[in-house]
């Protein structure tokens, strides 16, 4: 890959930053004895196919002392992110979701342009993984337990009498997904409901389905619940409950496993048990488990944060999120 290079000594690190000009350039020190830098490595790979005009350089710290020294590396892995040849932000440590956010920050932020392009890209990324997140998926006031407008409270009623099933999102919570949604799907409105990706429309929509007999063979029918929670566990080969999300924990509890799961450089997904009371509630029956957060791997319950804390302690971590014992 052109734009994922080895600096192996000053001269060739400082000619590096030089040819890449005002293009970002991202500097892994680092050290081949390491297995957290192999895993960094692997992303900066991948990074580098997604932002081909990044430069990425590995470079290992004990072997150029004077350029560590320079910039003030004392551990691996350190990041460092360059353009017109000063550093503009640093990453200590393997946190791979912080590296990906920095570079696809600063890979745009050369003019006030090009943050507002990255901004709305960034949205319209989000309301799609949002729109897909389940096959039938409603935008609404509130949630299905507890509507906050009469139009939703109508659309979940038809739902469930017609066994319909579904997800929810609460556009009340988030501002951004609540005018976004309006101006991707070309729908001022709310309630809105999604099948398999696609817009099919609002409560008057909705109701004229219901009438002529289309709304069963439009949406997925109800499944068990135990199906339902067996399906959401297996989506990814390791799956977090928590409250919040990656970006946004809402409990401490939450937010100290994130920390821990982010540092193994592991891929994980996560599911937010504070939108969908079903799930909230039908999980601690179903794996035994009363409290949150809940890490599964593999559809099999490792635990809370607790055990993923000796986990880490112990050195088991990475092997039991990667599936090797």
């Amino acid at each position: 890959m052109a734009n994922l290079v080895e600096a192996t000594t000053q001269q060739q690190f400082e000619d590096l930053l030089a040819k890449a000009g005002k293009c970002l350039t991202v500097v892994h020190f680092q050290a081949t004895w390491a297995p957290q830098c192999d895993q960094m490595n692997d992303v900066m790979a991948e990074l580098a196919k997604e932002h081909t005009h990044t430069a990425f350089v590995k470079l290992e710290a004990e072997a150029v002392p004077e350029v560590s020294e320079k910039y003030e590396v004392t551990s691996i892995p350190t990041f460092l992110f360059f353009k017109g040849g000063e550093k503009v932000d640093r990453l200590d440590g393997a946190h791979a979701p912080e590296l990906t956010k920095k570079v696809q920050r600063l890979a745009v932020t050369g003019s006030p342009e090009g943050a507002a392009e990255s901004k709305t890209a960034e949205l319209k990324q989000r309301l799609k993984k949002l729109i897909n997140a389940e096959p039938c998926m409603l935008f609404m006031k509130g949630s299905p337990q507890e509507p906050r407008c009469g139009f939703s409270r109508q659309i979940v009623a038809l739902l469930k009498e017609h066994s319909i099933q579904f997800s929810s999102f609460d556009i009340l919570s988030d501002e951004e997904v609540r005018q976004g949604l309006k101006a991707y799907s070309n729908w001022p409105t709310y309630p809105q409901m999604y099948v398999n990706g696609e817009l099919v429309g609002g409560l008057d929509i909705v109701k004229e389905l219901a009438e002529s007999g289309e709304l069963e063979s439009t949406c997925p029918k109800a499944v068990t619940l135990e199906h339902r929670l067996k399906t959401v566990i297996n989506k990814s080969p390791v799956m977090l409950f928590m409250k919040g999300n990656k970006e946004a924990a809402k409990c401490g509890f939450s937010r100290q496993i994130l920390e821990l799961l982010n540092d193994t450089g592991v891929g994980y997904d996560t599911f937010d048990i504070l939108q969908d009371e079903e799930v909230r509630q039908g999980l601690k029956t179903y794996s035994n488990w009363p409290t949150y957060p809940q890490l599964y791997v593999k559809g099999e319950l490792i635990g809370g944060l607790d055990i993923v804390k000796e986990l880490k302690e112990s050195g088991d971590l990475v092997s039991v999120l990667k599936g090797e014992s």
